[in-house]
This record gives structure tokens, C-alpha cells and sequence, in this order.
């Protein structure tokens, strides 16, 4: 099941995570990044403030994706080699729920539908192009349902959230 998409406005949102350049399909790489960045979090006393959290940074599916996999955290933390602390900018997000499996198109369906309804209702992304690159300023998935922990994967949640930069002028 997908919400209407709608606007709402956010806080900026700190998250530790593992950046990576991953190939697609890139599901295999989710849980090991996790693992990481959770037990980095537990050696230093660190605890989630919220749901598990992929930041897309670039979308070329062409290419590698560039993501951020990991937690979010009450406030800024320093990171290291590995492991990147980050937030997400405070403002418009373009945001809707899916609720199903993580596995399979359902996903890819809920993204299709949030960024058509953004193109028709003229909304704009916050995105920088760098080295011809688009690099989106925010642009994430929030897991809010744990697969150890919710046995039915029909009843996982995730919340898609797009940073808007403005409408478009007609």
C-alpha cells in the first residue's frame, strides 16, 4: 500500500552510516552496512533516536549509487574512516508511506509515485549537480519496521522523504 504523497515540513535530522558506492541491485549490502555502523554505535554509547535510514546522495541507475546506510541520532556525532556522520537539512519534503515488503518492486513502485506526483503538481528538487553529477541535498528512506523483530513483511513501513528546493513557475 503507498499514502498520498503530501508536503511536510521537517527538522534537520542527524544519522550516523556507511557511505557507498553500490552497483544495482544493492540489497545485499544493506544489512552487513547496518550491522557496522549499529555496532559502531554500541561501542560508543550511542543509541538510535529513530528508524534505520538510506540517504540516496546520487540516482544515476545507470551507474554506482552513491548512499548513505545507517541510523538516525539525537544530535551531531563524530564520525571516522568508515563511518560518516551527517544530517539531513531542515525543510520541504515531498513525503509519502509504503507499507509492504522490502523485498521486491514495491519499493521502486513508491518512489515512481512520489516523484510523478511531484512532476505534476510542478514541485522541484533540492538538487546540486557536481562534475555533471546530480547530487541530491536530501533524499531518503526511512525503515520503521525491524525484519528480526516484524515477522510480516505485508506490515513494513517506510517512509519516503524527498527534499523540495520550490514549485516550479508555470
Amino acid at each position: 500500500m503507498i499514502t498520498e504523497p503530501k508536503i511536510k515540513r521537517r527538522k534537520k535530522q542527524y544519522y550516523v552510516a556507511r557511505r557507498m558506492a553500490v552497483p544495482i541491485p544493492f540489497g545485499k549490502y544493506l544489512q552487513p552496512a547496518w550491522d557496522e555502523v549499529y555496532d559502531w554505535m554500541t561501542s560508543r554509547e550511542i543509541k538510535p533516536s529513530g528508524p534505520a535510514i538510506i540517504r540516496y546522495l546520487t540516482t544515476d541507475m545507470s551507474k554506482e549509487l552513491d548512499i548513505d546506510v545507517g541510523f538516525t541520532v539525537e544530535k551531531a556525532v563524530k564520525g571516522n574512516d568508515r563511518i560518516t556522520a551527517d544530517f539531513l537539512p531542515a525543510g520541504h519534503y515531498a513525503t509519502l508511506l509504503y507499507t509492504g515488503p522490502y523485498r521486491g518492486k514495491g519499493i521502486f513502485k513508491a518512489t515512481v509515485t512520489l516523484l510523478e506526483w511531484a512532476k505534476e503538481n510542478k514541485f522541484k528538487w533540492d538538487i546540486t549537480r557536481k562534475k555533471g553529477v546530480e547530487w541530491w541535498n536530501g533524499r531518503a528512506e526511512f525503515y520503521f519496521s525491524d525484519p528480526a523483530v516484524e515477522k510480516d513483511p505485508a506490515t513494513f513501513k517506510t517512509e519516503l522523504a524527498f527534499l523540495v528546493a520550490d514549485k516550479l513557475k508555470k
